[in-house]
């Protein structure tokens, strides 16, 4: 952990001597781990574990710089742990009742947008306000084991399809009304090889056969070729960016 941000100076630095920091941002994905609070989304808080240490000194960094905080963001993992809590509706972008949060009177109707406040609020409690958010991976599995309640082809395909209606909205967060965030769908294909709970290797729009798990069409809404949505493995726009680490043994 400790080599992650002077590995990304580094890169930085590099790109800067050419001119071309710009074009090429600098930045690395964390998962939502790393949010210890975040119910309501006003009280979001980072590991006290690593908020000191780690996630100022990068979120100073990022705001310097004018790069995105990446995060990943799954909704179904907490269904899954309280689907008795949780309505599945909250978490599909799905008609519901939705959450109030009393300190902030602000109003949730997805889960996503909540956990993406969260995050906006963790960092904001430490002093940053103009970092965005870049949604680094999404996405929800077509199948799982018998505990994983929620892992079905009917939720996977419910979910990406509002998700893109979603963020082609432009509507943003409670929190960040009309912000645009930049989101990438984990995954293109299923990773029939990949260890863990069967959700685990099924949260691809293509089988390894190149097959579809299910049908899709996520482009058919007015502004959806205006909006920052990939399609692609996430892992292929972050090869570079998640490799930052590893560079430090080179230099």
């Amino acid at each position: 952990m400790r080599q992650v941000l002077p590995a990304m100076q580094n890169i930085h630095l590099a790109l800067s001597l050419f001119n071309i920091d710009h074009d090429i941002i600098v930045s690395t994905a964390h998962s939502f781990s790393i949010i210890t609070t975040s119910y309501p989304p006003s009280s979001g808080q980072f590991d006290p574990a690593i908020a000191t240490v780690y996630m100022k000194p990068m979120l100073n960094f990022l705001s310097k710089i004018g790069a995105p905080f990446f995060i990943n963001v799954y909704p179904f993992f907490p269904y899954k742990e309280n689907p008795t809590l949780i309505p599945l509706e909250y978490a599909l972008f799905q008609p519901n009742a939705g959450i109030q949060d009393a300190v902030t009177n602000l109003h949730y109707t997805n889960m996503f947008d909540a956990q993406l406040d969260a995050v906006y609020f963790a960092m904001a409690a430490l002093g940053y306000h103009n970092i965005t958010l870049l949604v680094s991976e999404t996405g929800w599995p077509s199948a799982g084991d018998e505990n994983e309640i929620g892992a079905t082809i009917q939720n996977a395909k419910i979910y990406h399809e509002n998700l893109i209606k979603h963020i082609s909205s432009w509507h943003g967060t409670p929190y960040r009304p009309g912000s645009n965030i930049e989101v990438y769908l984990f995954a293109l294909f299923n990773e029939d090889m990949k260890p863990g709970p069967l959700s685990e290797r099924n949260y691809g729009l293509f089988k390894p056969d190149g097959t579809m798990v299910y049908e899709f069409k996520f482009f058919d809404q007015p502004n959806a070729s205006a909006s920052f949505v990939s399609l692609g493995l996430s892992t292929m726009l972050l090869s570079f960016i998640l490799s930052v680490a590893y560079i430090m043994h080179f230099t």
